[in-house]
């Protein structure tokens, strides 16, 4: 009776078919959900806590040598640039060979702050190594010589940052 009296009011019959196709695609929903949001309290479980992410992978070509820097009372910082490309091709076709080939190539900031990754950066990162970057994305402000507000957008490098080892025979 009871499946007949939710039918009757509007809701259709469901197969088992049906029901496994809709677990299936429920469950990684709810798993990603689950994941990435999390209950504060059961007492306050209407209040409901979002992680987020703030990752960056790079791969590209050090644009100089890096540098380190040290600001008093602070801790060293090794930085260097970093190009990467993006390239396309244009025009009607969509074929492989027609069109012509377009690049755009973005530099980073790349600042790396742990102590023992910041040292080997500095020591063994040359300008024109391919290399790789993982970190996070940091938006600041600081002052330049004229005293003029600036803004700066910097990838923090943590914990990751691969680069050819040059006695190994890899030149990047």
């Amino acid at each position: 009776m009871a499946g007949g009296a939710a039918a009757a009011v509007g809701r259709p019959h469901t197969t088992l078919w049906e029901k496994q196709i809709e677990a299936m695609f429920r469950r990684p929903v709810l798993q990603v959900f689950h994941q990435f949001v999390r209950r504060e309290s059961e007492i306050a479980s209407s209040l409901v806590l979002e992680r987020s992410l703030n990752r960056v992978q790079l791969l590209g070509r050090v644009g100089q040598d890096p540098v380190m820097r040290q600001v008093e009372g602070k801790n060293p910082v090794t930085i260097f640039s970093l190009a990467t490309n993006e390239m396309w091709r244009s025009g009607e076709s969509e074929t492989y060979q027609m069109g012509d080939v377009s690049q755009k190539t973005t530099w980073h900031r790349i600042s790396v702050f742990r102590p023992g990754l910041r040292d080997v950066a500095y020591q063994y990162v040359k300008k024109g190594s391919r290399i790789y970057v993982e970190g996070k994305v940091d938006y600041g402000e600081y002052t330049d010589k004229n005293n003029v507000r600036r803004q700066a957008t910097t990838i923090i490098a943590d914990p990751h940052l691969a680069f050819p080892c040059p006695k190994c025979g890899h030149d990047g």
